[in-house]
């Protein structure tokens, strides 16, 4: 696939801010519930569900899309997908009752099953190996400044002149990205893609991969779904720095995935234990140092980096191990990120109203530490398999081949 570099990092740049779109419409109910829900005339906890609804639309949906429409160019898909996009929230931006909303968002959240799955591949695929990890980086930094950036956009749009008027600015976005995918993205079966297959497929360590990553999202978001009664609760802030604590999470987020794209060409394993275990430690930190003000402002950046930092190495290992299409392999960890969003709400809440706020960051520490663990033992059986095999065969033997054996009467075996 012969594309220029201008071409190539142009078309990056549109699909970083396309998954920046993305992000801030599943999170921006959250922001705008105080304004949804008396206009619907529905519960805050109705308008809350729209957020966790939609991540169990996207893991559910992943894959079977993904195997759907394996055949279809990209430009044509995505195109076509960001079409969709605009058309689910200019429907949002007109309901006038619940159900209506609903149901454009479950169309949104299909789209963005599918946009997660071929994303990576198709923006990594025209630049060569040595820079995909870099350009892995910079794709995920929209994800990690939609919670900085857009969500509170989205909320000031919506608190000054309705909420319908955050989702027509969403409707304009959608519409402005799908013409610039019509003209950057490059139209080549899915299969030609530079990165359509891992670059060191291995089945066992990408379902390893798959296993980690839903136990640390899960983790993460134990903590972060109910951050809000923690920092009231537990570490005594008030309402009004509430905004201001968010955003410090969120920009380290932000910082998080910058940083760890300058190592994820060199140490993509590193990549992935370092944040993990930075957020691990942070989570952990909470439960002790909850109180101290001053300890949970840093600790609380320390989660909102390590798991931007996570997400954008998963993204980039997947690369790595997919054991078949790189689509298939992508379609699987959005499955496993969404999967860990949706029980870490649940769990978060069952920590919530027993053990009570407080032990939110143990629970969530303790899953992250067993994620990181699980993929720090993975590869080190997987450094002493290779260690074993040698370079030339399973057995250490030049060619893998068994050497010649003779009896005392001359006989091989």
């Amino acid at each position: 696939m012969n594309v220029s570099p201008r071409r190539a990092w142009a078309a990056l740049a549109v699909m970083s801010f396309a998954a920046f779109a993305f992000i801030t419409t599943e999170l921006l109910p959250i922001g705008l519930l105080t304004v949804i829900a008396p206009d619907l005339d529905r519960s805050r906890a109705q308008v809350g569900l729209l957020v966790s609804g939609y991540a169990v639309v996207v893991a559910l949906a992943s894959v079977p899309l993904t195997r759907l429409t394996r055949r279809v160019p990209r430009r044509h898909l995505l195109t076509v997908t960001m079409v969709l996009f605009a058309a689910a929230n200019a429907v949002a931006a007109l309901a006038t009752t619940y159900p209506v909303l609903a149901g454009a968002r479950l169309v949104t959240a299909l789209a963005q099953a599918l946009f997660w799955s071929v994303a990576t591949a198709t923006v990594t695929g025209p630049f060569p190996a040595a820079l995909r990890g870099r350009a892995v980086a910079m794709f995920s930094t929209g994800a990690a400044l939609a919670p900085v950036v857009g969500v509170p956009l989205g909320t000031w749009l919506g608190q000054q002149a309705g909420w319908r008027a955050a989702f027509w600015a969403l409707v304009a976005v959608g519409l402005a990205v799908a013409v610039a995918v019509a003209v950057l993205i490059p139209t080549y079966p899915p299969a030609a893609g530079g990165a359509a297959r891992g670059s060191a497929p291995d089945r066992r360590r990408f379902a390893v991969l798959l296993v980690a990553t839903a136990m640390a999202v899960n983790g993460f978001l134990i903590l972060q779904t109910y951050v809000t009664p923690f920092l009231l609760d537990v570490g005594g802030f008030t309402e009004a720095v509430l905004a201001p604590l968010l955003f410090v999470s969120g920009a380290a987020g932000v910082a998080g995935t910058v940083a760890v794209g300058r190592a994820l060409d060199r140490r993509p394993v590193g990549s992935l234990l370092v944040p993990g275990g930075v957020g691990a430690a942070a989570l952990l930190g909470l439960t002790a140092f909850g109180t101290v003000q001053p300890a949970v402002v840093v600790l609380l950046a320390g989660t909102g980096l390590g798991y931007a930092a996570f997400a954008t190495a998963v993204q980039n290992r997947t690369l790595h191990l997919a054991p078949d299409s790189t689509d298939a392999a992508a379609a699987g960890v959005s499955t496993a990120f969404n999967a860990g969003i949706a029980a870490g709400s649940l769990l978060g809440a069952a920590v919530l109203s027993g053990p009570g706020p407080r032990l939110l960051g143990l629970a969530g520490g303790l899953l992250t530490l067993a994620a990181v663990g699980l993929l720090a033992v993975d590869t080190r059986r997987s450094d002493t398999a290779a260690r074993g095999a040698g370079p030339s065969g399973p057995t250490g033997d030049p060619g893998g081949v068994r050497p010649v054996r003779r009896d005392r009467a001359g006989r091989t075996s």
